[in-house]
């Protein structure tokens, strides 16, 4: 029970890493808001964690549209009366080359993965700051760190957020609200079957040459990656702010 009576949002809820994350988090005693454009996997998310005894709501937003971020936020605050935790784990997955990415494109990737981010902090701040404190988990990526063939959008998206975490956390540590991320490398999630269409590899080549990149020879889990946000979130995590936290069976630096 590290998260015991902890109220949290996590963004991109409905599936993959996202859900992962919220069922481990209702596990562990947190309240938790459950945040999507997708109703039908957000409420699928919902269920597993009622049909589990854990506490939970659902509220349809778009991350990339600031007053559904408020709605959000307010929303999370009636239901459950505080927010201890925010994970933002909603992301556009905006791949191509430089001359393939329209205006639109970037208005997109920046939008889900980076000022969806900052703005969803910015509007939980007052409520984190009442609370005496609070725990902020980005889920970046190993594209934070690295360059990818026809990845440009969404690897600079992903560096973006990383060095967001690194501000932020410098700027809220006087409130005692602290700022991390995880940065996943390959794990089996349907983000993962995007960039697989988008390079046209077979699933067995595709996880093949994941798995094959990493010093363990696999894949992740998204409960393995829950872990580690949970680690952040946790008061465990107690000393620790503006750390990127590699998850990504090893190979990266």
């Amino acid at each position: 029970m590290r998260l015991k009576d902890k109220v949290a949002i996590v963004t991109g809820g409905a599936s993959g890493i996202g859900r992962a994350i919220c069922e481990l988090f209702a596990e562990e005693g947190a309240m938790v808001t459950i945040a999507d454009i997708d109703i039908e996997g957000g409420q699928e998310t919902l269920r597993l964690i009622q049909d589990a005894h854990g506490v939970a709501t659902f509220i349809r937003a778009d991350v990339s549209v600031e007053s559904e971020i408020a709605g959000m936020v307010d929303a999370s605050v009636r239901a459950f009366g505080k927010i201890d935790v925010l994970v933002n784990d909603a992301a556009a997955f905006v791949f191509g080359r430089i001359e393939d990415v329209t205006a639109d494109d970037w208005e997109r990737v920046l939008g889900v993965n980076v000022i969806g981010p900052a703005n969803a902090v910015r509007h939980t701040l007052p409520h984190m700051r009442a609370a005496g404190g609070g725990s902020i988990v980005n889920i970046a990526s190993v594209s934070s760190f690295i360059a990818q063939p026809g990845f440009v959008p969404y690897n600079s998206s992903k560096g973006a957020l990383l060095q967001l975490t690194r501000c932020l956390a410098m700027d809220l540590a006087p409130d005692n609200i602290r700022v991390n991320c995880v940065c996943p490398g390959a794990i089996r999630t349907p983000a993962s079957e995007l960039h697989r269409a988008f390079i046209g590899a077979s699933e067995e080549e595709f996880y093949r040459d994941a798995a094959g990149a990493s010093y363990l020879k696999r894949v992740g889990h998204p409960r393995e990656v829950a872990q580690g946000a949970l680690f952040l979130a946790s008061d465990e995590a107690s000393f620790v702010t503006g750390t990127p936290l590699i998850m990504d069976g090893g190979g990266v630096g």
